[in-house]
Parts: C-alpha cells; structure tokens; sequence
C-alpha cells in the first residue's frame, strides 16, 4: 500500500460518507494511478438504490475514478492544501457491469494530457478483473476560497 485512507484525506477534501477511494496502490507522479474502493452494504446510497437490488450508482463509479485521479493530480503539488480538483468533463463513460455489495473496486487512471490547472484521465474500473466501467476525465485544479 502507497497511501492509506488517512493520507488520502490529507490530500482530498472529500470525507465519508463521500470519501470513495481507500487506498492507493500504484502511484508513478504525473503518469498513473491505482486506488481501491472496497464497497459494502453500509454505503448510505444503497438504501433507495435499489431496495432489495443494491447497485451502486455509476454517477458515483465515475465519482471515485475521478478522487482517485484527484490524489495524482494534487499528491505532487507543493500547495495541495490550499487546491481543489473540480470535473471540467467525463467523455465516453461506459458501464459495462454492475458495481454491488461486496465487491472491491480497483481504479485505474492515467494521464492523457496536463497543462498547469488542467488535467485530462483515461479512467478503468476493474471488479474481479472484469472491467466495470471507463471514462475519459477532465479535470481543473483550482484554489480553494477562503
């Protein structure tokens, strides 16, 4: 393990219930990431959606690929503290299984392209090495307001 959820929440300002990554497990700076979502049925989605079908949202699939690429984005950036990465698009989002209950999502993205504030990601979801969904994401990093 490279990073720890503890880290992770040094770097992103998400917290849970909206934390969706883990752990890191690969990291090569500027390059490629690999985080890990282990999704339970404690997750507070999973009670409207669905009711006795738990199928996580890929709204939120997506949501996780692109804090694992938040965590690649900003790890590196001497003021991480004082940025936000913020969507500036998804393209090609595919869904090609469903994400339930037990299952451990493995998150891989590498960069595509970078420029200073912007950042552009080929996102995989795996579960069982099986791929579960894909995008392309684009991100700004921004200063947060005080």
């Amino acid at each position: 393990m490279i990073l720890d959820v503890n880290e992770i929440q040094k770097i992103l300002p998400h917290r849970p219930p909206f934390l969706l990554v883990d752990r890191i497990v690969e990291l090569e700076p500027h390059k490629r990431i690999v985080g890990i979502k282990n999704v339970t049925m404690n997750e507070p989605f999973f009670v409207g959606h669905f009711p006795n079908f738990p199928v996580m949202p890929g709204v939120l699939i997506i949501e996780a690929m692109a804090q694992t690429g938040g965590v690649l984005a900003l790890r590196d950036e001497s003021d991480y503290a004082d940025r936000l990465v913020l969507f500036a698009a998804i393209e090609r989002a595919k869904f090609r299984r469903p994400v339930v209950p037990g299952d451990q999502m493995r998150m891989e993205l590498e960069v595509l392209s970078r420029r200073a504030t912007f950042c552009r990601m080929q996102g995989k979801c795996f579960v069982d090495g099986e791929l579960a969904a894909e995008a392309i994401i684009m991100c700004k990093m921004a200063e947060k307001s005080r």
